[in-house]
């Protein structure tokens, strides 16, 4: 009565299992595709072509509509200022991987120029980046360090052969940067654009800050004007640090002078053009200014040859041809590569969908891949190294009316003008200010220390895959240390599966919906029946661990129970079997007095009598406090075969201390898979399956009332 009265208030309607539901509703059996649906699918047409163009070509798609007046003029500005970033930025990036000062131009004009064909991200400044290029300079010093061009001239200490290192470095870089681009464009034309969400925010944020800590670092030598050896390979970033603080004594200070002054230089304009974004037009270009003006003072007063300051050197002047990367290098640089492309491509679609979202248009995932790695790919024919997108010139691309990638091909042409006109002027140009550009534009990276605070209120689990991700970074290096974080955070997730959180249900007051009963005040168990829920899927992993939750949360030792049922009627057999020994004896001296006929007919009786099924009742056990267990199916996204058979356990174990278990919410492509592993039989049947956990509530309370009915009939 007490169930009929909390669900009165609803108005009465057919309750309708997973099997009625299929007989109802008509379900579609699964159909296979077939080989001609597929060759139809794919058949050539112009269409087909059309739609396949605008898909890898997007500008195709919108150059026609461009708007001229309204987006030209912010355009041309926005390309101007970005186009004056990358300047100095490709000179310092550069110098941080270990290469000549002009394959960062050519990094700069070729990869930006071909993005406005391939790219889909309107705001999105490709370009040399600092953890990709801190990436490749760990890569170039293992494998091809300094030590292995030392010469030596008529017979004096040995040098170091700069132009040959420099040119084994580029020609591997360029090597490194063809196969990262192989990597993306397969990876995007195999739709392989979600391999990125395998690297959480946390994980990003906390390896590109430990990837921040490795360029600070490995910037310390040419602020300080010392020279170190190169280390590789696991703790090299400590054993970097322990040199650098071994060698302070040998400290130039005309080198160390020029770095702070330039460094505090750059950092206060930068203040103040945050300050001032909005009345300023366009930001001070104030690294543009200082590489300007200390390239000057470098070759008025000769820094290098009265102080020591080390300066770039040669920058030839024009485009250089093509050339075949060295294929050899694949071996041994196809991890390396494949990190940089994933890195570089979470970097780049993350960028571009925030600026997406903000101005209200769709970046493809799958087409950046594609369109990153074709810069990448046809970039390392030209010497290119491996390129990202870059949050500051973004912004600025952003922020000084920059509404298309037309602000990048003017970018482009800004960067061509000065490979083939200017870049040879700025061989005079300290190293140490490269450094201080470098430097100071981490600020917005290490600004990512405060997600610490933030993770520790909001989320502890994404707080360890921070903290392990930055010190495995830390530790093991840029290559070993991702793998060691994503391996780290997939773990994560395989222990979430594993401790979800269990929960009984109950029902909100004139309502159809079902809540934890632990956390809602109103949330009233229904008489007789418990509701299970799992916040997880269920698979080999936690399976086991939802069946135990299972049986705990239900008040009672199930398992206990069936033994204790076990074991009683095991007893209740051998007091049969006594019983009946004791009944033939007896009847054997009866047959001495009594005729033969009768005892036929005795017999005859007691064949035709069954006795009825023990139950705990009769066998003097404790009885369950509910009759029904319904387990709530909804975030259940799949099944495999070990939670089938536990799912099957899990049934005959309640049948067996006489409680019905039935399964609500469960979604259709579950059902289909469940079907498939032979879960169904003539013990459990869909009718036991029901769409709602409110249906299946309704159905056993149903259930319930016309079995008391026929009960009190019998009596």
């Amino acid at each position: 009565m007490a169930v009929e009265m909390v669900l009165s208030h609803r108005a009465p309607h057919e309750v309708l299992s997973e099997a009625d539901l299929e007989e109802v509703a008509q379900r579609k059996p699964p159909t296979e595709p077939s080989l001609r649906s597929c060759l139809r699918k794919t058949r050539c047409s112009a269409s087909t072509a059309k739609s396949l163009l605008f898909r890898f070509l997007p500008f195709l798609h919108w150059l026609p509509r461009y708007p001229v007046k309204d987006w030209l003029l912010g355009d041309i500005a926005s390309g101007f200022s970005v186009g004056i970033m990358h300047l100095p930025q490709g000179l310092a990036y550069a110098l941080l991987a270990g290469l000549p000062p002009v394959t960062g131009l050519y990094s700069s004009f070729y990869p930006v120029f071909l993005y406005f064909f391939f790219g889909t991200s309107r705001h999105n400044s490709v370009g040399p980046f600092a953890v990709i290029s801190v990436m490749i300079g760990s890569l170039t010093e293992s494998l091809l360090p300094s030590e292995n061009f030392l010469e030596s001239i008529n017979g004096s200490n040995a040098t170091v052969n700069e132009a040959r290192r420099d040119a084994a470095r580029v020609e591997l870089v360029a090597t490194i940067t063809v196969l990262t681009g192989i990597f993306q464009v397969a990876l995007g034309l195999l739709q392989f654009g979600f391999v990125v969400t395998y690297l959480s925010d946390p994980l990003v944020r906390g390896y590109t800050t430990a990837a921040s800590v490795h360029v600070l670092v490995s910037q310390l030598k040419n602020v300080f004007g010392v020279s170190l050896g190169e280390h590789s390979g696991p703790l090299s970033l400590f054993m970097t640090f322990i040199e650098i603080c071994q060698k302070l004594p040998q400290t130039n200070v005309g080198t160390l002078v020029t770095a702070i002054i330039a460094m505090v230089a750059i950092f206060i304009v930068k203040e103040l053009n945050h300050k001032f974004a909005a009345k300023l037009p366009m930001p001070i270009p104030i690294e543009l200014i200082t590489i300007i003006i200390s390239t000057g003072i470098s070759y008025g007063v000769n820094l290098n040859a009265k102080f020591g300051i080390s300066v770039v050197g040669n920058i030839p002047s024009g485009l250089k041809p093509p050339v075949v990367p060295n294929v050899s290098y694949f071996g041994q640089v196809v991890g390396n590569a494949f990190a940089i492309a994933v890195v570089g491509y979470a970097i780049c679609i993350s960028l571009g969908k925030i600026f997406a979202l903000k101005h209200g248009y769709k970046v493809d995932s799958n087409q950046e891949l594609i369109a990153l790695g074709l810069c990448n790919f046809l970039g390392g024919f030209f010497q290119c190294f491996a390129i990202s997108c870059s949050m500051s010139r973004s912004l600025v691309q952003e922020s000084t009316g920059g509404n298309s990638q037309v602000a990048g091909v003017i970018a482009s042409l800004v960067i061509l003008v000065t490979i083939l006109k200017i870049g040879e002027l700025f061989r005079d140009l300290p190293k140490a200010i490269l450094s201080a550009i470098i430097i100071i534009n981490l600020k917005g990276m290490f600004k990512q220390f405060n997600d610490l605070r933030t993770l520790w209120k909001s989320n502890r689990v994404d707080l360890m895959v921070w903290i392990v991700t930055f010190v495995a970074t830390l530790m093991l290096n840029l290559d070993i240390g991702l793998g060691a974080s994503v391996a780290f955070g997939l773990l994560t997730v395989i222990f979430r599966t594993q401790l979800p959180h269990y929960s009984i249900l109950g029902r909100i007051s004139d309502t159809d919906v079902y809540r934890d009963v632990a956390e809602y005040q109103m949330a009233q168990e229904v008489p007789g029946v418990k509701i299970f829920r799992s916040s997880s899927t269920l698979y080999f992993a936690n399976v086991e661990l939802y069946a135990e939750a299972l049986k705990k949360k239900s008040g009672i030792n199930v398992d206990r129970l069936i033994e204790k049922k076990k074991k009683a009627l095991k007893k209740l057999k051998k007091q049969q079997k006594k019983a009946e020994k004791a009944a033939k004896r007896k009847k054997d001296m009866e047959d001495g007095h009594n005729g033969p006929g009768v005892a036929v007919i005795e017999l005859s009786g007691a064949e035709g009598s069954t006795p009825p099924e023990p139950t705990l009742r009769t066998l003097g056990l404790p009885q369950p406090g509910f009759h029904a267990v319904i387990l709530d199916f909804s975030p259940v996204s799949f099944v495999d075969t070990v939670s089938i058979k536990i799912l099957k356990n899990i049934f005959r174990d309640f049948h067996e201390i006489e409680v019905d278990v039935f399964v609500a919410s469960c979604p259709v492509p579950v059902l289909a898979q469940l079907e498939r592993g032979n879960f169904f039989s003539s013990a459990i049947t869909k009718h036991y399956f029901f769409p709602s956990v409110h249906d299946a509530v309704v159905h056993v309370s149903g259930a319930r009332r016309q079995a008391l009915v026929d009960l009190s009939t019998r009596m």
